[in-house]
This record gives structure tokens, C-alpha cells and sequence, in this order.
């Protein structure tokens, strides 16, 4: 079965009300914009509170399915054929040839699922249920109608053309990018930030990331290896603009003038103060991170405090309640696993102190960072102004 036209279900984007063409529009755009990357010419239509996707000549299915189910807001992809003859024995002649083409072994149960959209039809939607299933029966005697449990459920829809399809691959749920603003990701290179991305752009967020990096103690693989997974990441959100602060001189400085136990919360105050600029000039309205918490010293309650406390943007932690292996396994679903795991160092793995603090008192680390007064502010601008950005996928 040759399919030119795949009809795409939403879910959470049903629930919107007058505003509901927004999130429509940009999930039309969205589609679009991943079709592009197909071969082929496509038509993204709008009727009725659904979205059709029309092949323009020829496309690669595959290539085409795979790039649906990489943009979020669609719940479901129906391959589906359509026919203008709404003539009810040509409905019954396309049910017969589709299961024909699209089932080999008839040895099956199906259930026949008809909506008459188009009120004006005159045979209604149960009387269409009966016949069409009568018809498959006759055609395919193998084949038993359960109503319950169907192996195959067969749907018509009589609207302006009817629509048959019994195929729906399962899309990634959430909302369209885009349509709740945009957030700054502290992606660092390691496995939770890349799917702390994924998971706030699967609710509709832009994502812009920032990576912090410290030659020559990091190398540029490390470097290149943050870019590779912003454009893991993109292949989901869109393209997104990674910042690449240089951090080398604002570590050294606090290591040279803090204790060294208090290190890593310091320098996360720094890194969320700088990711907080770099977003304000961005427009971005909030902060990402992969935290969870009690995985390192840094992710301790009382250290999340700490370092949020620098911040005056909201700092959206999705990934807080997960177990590593959750984690893990939602990297390895998107793609970025095998390169989170490669063996370069980042900027928060070379200046560790061997005995870290895990419940900081707050007090102290702003006692600790009054030591910084003389040049902090000066070398933080400096690391914002000079921030080099590169435009993953």
C-alpha cells in the first residue's frame, strides 16, 4: 500500500481552548521544518482540528515516519488513504483492497471504527460498522470481528474525503517548541544535562545551552564533544545556539583564594550566575540543569540551595526524582548515551577537591566568595562578553 497522505493526532494540544490554533501552528511549522531534512515535497494542512500531512509526489515512508517521530507534540502518525468518492460501495471496495495490501496473513480480529463526520452522509455510523465489517468477513473468511481486543482496528472517516487507516505510530507526546518560551540548558557534557534538555523541550520550551569550558585543562574534543550532543539534542528541539564560555581563569582564581573543599559549589554559583546573564541577553526566561538530587556532593539539598540561591530566574530541575539508571535509559532512547560516555574531561571534573562539602553553610560560602571582591566581577563579564557561539543542527 502506497500511502500519500499521513493524518497526525495530538493529544495535550485538544485540551487548549480559544488559543488552541497557536499550538496548531506550530506544530504545522514544527512538521515542516523536520520534513525538510526528507526527500520529497509535502503539503501541512489544517481542517477540523486535525493535521494532514500530503506527499507531493514521491518520498521515502521510512525516512518520513522517522522524522515525525522526532517532533514533539504529535501523540500519533496514521498512515492513511484517502478517496474524494464518498459512494458507500467504493468504501467498501477500498476496505477490501487495503486489508488486501496491508495484512498478508488474514488469520486476525478486527473491529471496524466509522465516524461520520460529514452529517449530510446518509448511511450512518453504525449501519457503515456493520457493512464494512460484513463485507471484510465475506472477503476474508480467516478473519473474526472482536470488538473488545481487536488485533486490527479498522478506522473510516466520511468527512469532506474519507479517510481509512488502521496503522498508528506511536509520536512523542508533549507540546510543539516553541510555545513556551525559551530556557537556557547548562549542558556539560556528561549524561543527565542532554536529557534534562530533551525533556524540558518535549514541553514546549526553545532550548539555548551554554557549556563551560577550561583550556587547556579541557581539550577541544571535549569541546567538540558538547557540540555533538547540543546536536543530538537539536534533532528534537530545533536548532540550538550553544555558548561556549571560557571558565580557566574565574577557576583558577577561586582556587587560589577559597577553600578548596567548597570549590565545586562556588564554581556552580559562578557558572549559574554567567548562564543567567548569557540568558537574560538572550531572552530566555529560565535555567536547566540535570541535577538530581544526592547523585554528587554538588546535588545535596543543601547545596542545590546554595547555588540557587544566585539565581533570580526560575531553574527547572526535571530530572531531581530520577534514579541514574532512569536517566540512562532515556539517554540511550534518544541517541546521546555513547557520546555522554566518552572520556573527556569537563571544567566541574579537573579541580575537585578530595573532600568536597555536601551540606555548605551559606554563611561561610558568602564569607568565601568576599575573597573574590578584587577581580570577580571584572573576569565574569569577560567570560560573557567573550562566549563564542556555535549553532548545533
Amino acid at each position: 500500500m502506497v500511502y500519500q497522505s499521513f493524518l497526525i493526532k495530538y493529544a495535550e494540544i485538544g485540551t487548549k481552548g480559544k488559543n488552541r490554533y497557536l499550538f496548531e501552528d506550530a506544530l504545522s511549522h514544527q512538521i515542516k521544518n523536520a520534513l525538510k531534512k526528507t526527500e520529497g515535497s509535502f503539503v501541512i494542512a489544517k481542517e477540523s482540528g486535525r493535521i494532514y500531512v500530503q506527499a507531493a509526489g514521491e518520498y521515502d515512508y521510512d525516512e518520513v515516519i522517522e522524522a515525525l517521530q522526532h517532533v514533539f507534540g504529535i501523540a500519533w502518525i496514521c498512515p492513511v488513504v484517502q478517496m474524494e468518492n464518498k459512494d458507500f460501495e467504493e468504501i467498501k471496495n477500498l476496505a477490501v483492497r487495503y486489508i488486501e495490501e496491508v495484512y498478508p496473513d488474514k488469520h486476525f480480529t478486527f473491529k471496524v471504527e466509522s465516524r461520520r463526520a460529514d452529517k449530510q452522509y446518509p448511511i450512518h455510523s453504525e449501519q457503515m460498522n456493520r457493512d464494512l465489517g460484513e463485507v471484510i468477513l465475506k472477503a476474508f473468511p480467516e478473519t473474526k470481528v472482536d470488538v473488545h481486543h481487536p488485533d486490527v482496528m479498522l478506522r473510516v472517516e466520511v468527512r469532506k474525503v474519507v479517510n481509512l487507516y488502521s496503522l498508528m505510530i506511536p509520536g512523542l507526546g508533549g507540546m510543539p517548541v516553541g510555545t513556551n518560551g525559551k530556557a537556557m540548558l547548562l549542558l556539560s557534557g556528561g549524561i543527565d544535562s542532554p536529557v534534562a534538555g530533551y525533556m524540558i523541550a518535549k514541553r514546549g520550551v526553545k532550548i539555548d545551552a551554554v557549556y563551560f569550558h577550561a583550556p587547556p585543562y579541557t581539550s577541544e574534543r571535549a569541546k567538540q564533544k558538547v557540540v555533538d550532543l547540543a546536536t543530538q539534542v537539536a534533532r528534537y528541539s530545533g536548532p540550538i545556539p550553544l555558548y561556549v564560555v571560557n571558565f580557566t581563569d574565574i577557576q583558577l582564581y577561586i582556587y587560589d583564594k577559597c577553600p578548596h573543599e567548597e570549590l565545586t559549589i562556588l564554581m556552580r554559583r559562578y557558572m549559574m550566575r554567567i548562564a543567567e546573564e548569557i540568558a537574560r541577553r538572550n531572552d530566555a526566561l529560565a535555567l536547566i540543569t540535570g541535577e538530581s538530587i544526592g547523585q554528587v556532593a554538588s546535588q545535596t539539598v543543601p547545596s542545590l540551595a546554595s547555588t540557587n540561591e544566585v539565581c533570580t530566574m526560575p531553574v527547572f530541575r526535571p530530572l531531581i526524582g530520577f534514579d541514574k539508571q532512569e536517566i540512562v535509559d532515556i539517554s540511550q532512547k534518544i541517541g546521546t548515551f555513547e557520546t555522554s560516555i566518552q572520556p573527556f574531561e569537563d571544567c566541574c571534573t579537573i579541580f575537585v577537591a578530595k573532600h568536597p562539602v555536601i551540606k555548605p553553610n551559606l554563611e561561610r560560602i558568602r564569607r568565601s566568595e568576599e575573597n573574590l571582591q578584587e577581580r570577580i566581577e571584572e573576569m565574569v563579564q569577560t567570560a560573557i562578553e567573550s562566549a563564542e557561539r556555535i549553532w548545533c543542527g
